[in-house]
């Protein structure tokens, strides 16, 4: 079984890249479920019902998210009747939506569990503990198990890798949309990276336009982000996993580029 998680989608190029490179990806690793984080589709902040029901009319299966997920408001009606988008786990109890969702049916099932870190992010539940309580229910359906885990540190990630090794399948990091170079399968069979990357423009700022960004740290003044649109790439991991056991056998890093709107 391969699965693959698609970096963070940002903003209006970032969706092009979905549509333009995914098919391809798909048959060129034989991917047999894909999922993408989308908290920043709209305008690189948030996600819309639209643009939800683009991505999944482009391929993909389901949809994890993080700290920007509440920013466009009408997306609390769509995640509370669309069991295809996830939310956070370790937000409140009584918060819209749901944190862990199964994806397939029989033997191909498979459980995906988004979590947010909590160094220099927003107070949450802890991660760890809502992991573990979260992968207990989860298993009941299925071994095969994939961690979105949303967050800024690398410390953080890479430790809720060590502390989930052997229980799931994958622990793939989001959120900081830069590709790292320390994909590996640890001891007990746990695909682990650190962060996925980011599908949108590579010519600016983590997907924003570089002016904007640079005038902020430079006057410390609030500024109005727009998505860039120079370079756009795809950048995503594929996990090849023993459905029988949920172990991991193999994790790769993609990077891809859209062909430039004036080429033919």
């Amino acid at each position: 079984m391969r699965v693959l998680l698609i970096g963070d989608i940002v903003g209006l190029p970032g969706c092009r890249a979905v549509a333009e490179l995914l098919p391809g990806i798909v048959s060129d690793y034989k991917i047999d479920v894909t999922i993408a984080n989308a908290e920043n589709a709209a305008d690189g902040f948030g996600l819309t019902q639209i643009l939800a029901g683009e991505l999944f009319a482009c391929g993909v299966q389901l949809l994890t998210s993080g700290n920007h997920i509440w920013d466009k408001r009408n997306i609390v009606k769509f995640i509370e009747k669309d069991n295809r988008l996830l939310r956070p786990a370790n937000f409140p109890a009584e918060t819209p939506g749901r944190g862990s969702g199964i994806i397939g049916n029989g033997p191909a099932r498979i459980g995906v569990l988004n979590l947010a870190g909590r160094v220099f992010m927003d107070s949450l539940d802890c991660p760890f503990r809502t992991a573990r309580r979260e992968i207990d229910l989860l298993r009941e359906k299925t071994p095969v198990i994939i961690v979105d885990m949303h967050a800024e540190a690398t410390a953080e990630k890479i430790a809720l890798g060590w502390f989930l090794d052997g229980s799931v399948s994958a622990v793939l990091g989001t959120h900081t949309h830069v590709q790292t170079a320390d994909e590996k399968i640890l001891p007990q069979g746990t695909a682990y990276i650190t962060d996925v990357g980011m599908t949108g423009a590579a010519d600016s700022v983590i997907g924003i336009k570089k002016e904007q960004a640079l005038k902020r740290f430079l006057t410390q003044m609030p500024a109005h982000f727009t998505t860039a649109e120079n370079d756009v790439q795809l950048q995503a991991v594929w996990v090849e996993i023993d459905p029988a056991s949920g172990k991991s056998r193999r994790i790769e890093r993609i990077q891809r580029t859209c062909v430039k709107k004036n080429e033919h």
